[in-house]
């Protein structure tokens, strides 16, 4: 059983920056393929990235988040991290983290993971 509990979100003007953090409990950290959703309301919950498993070589990022986030990872200290830059009010979400045992394929979707954090939410000012 992984528990991961995400920080760092909060109100932030566009055009500036956050970074998220997502503690993982647990043993095999480095296993896992963790990724990065979020959930405006009214909307689907979105794929924004993923890291592979410690080595396995893999970020993933949707357009959106391409050239402004960048996911990290920390095997030392059981977190993922996800900095974003230059916000929009569109990226407006409630941002979840979410871990995958499995080494397969299709990272984009939310039926890959095993385990889910509560959420941060993160709010764009225009």
């Amino acid at each position: 059983q992984v528990q991961l509990v995400e920080s760092g979100g909060g109100l932030v003007q566009a055009g500036g920056s956050l970074r998220l953090s997502c503690a993982a409990s647990g043993r095999a950290f480095g296993s896992y393929v963790m990724g990065w959703f979020r959930q405006a309301p009214g909307k689907e919950r979105e794929f924004v990235g993923a890291i592979s498993w410690s080595g396995g070589g893999f970020i993933y990022y949707t357009e959106s988040a391409k050239g402004r986030f960048t996911i990290s990872r920390d095997d030392a200290k059981n977190t993922v991290y996800l900095q974003m830059d230059l916000l929009k009010p569109e990226d407006t979400a409630l941002y979840y983290c979410t871990a995958s045992r499995a080494h397969g394929s299709n990272w984009y979707r939310p039926s890959s993971y095993d385990y889910w954090g509560q959420g941060t939410q993160v709010t764009v000012a225009s």
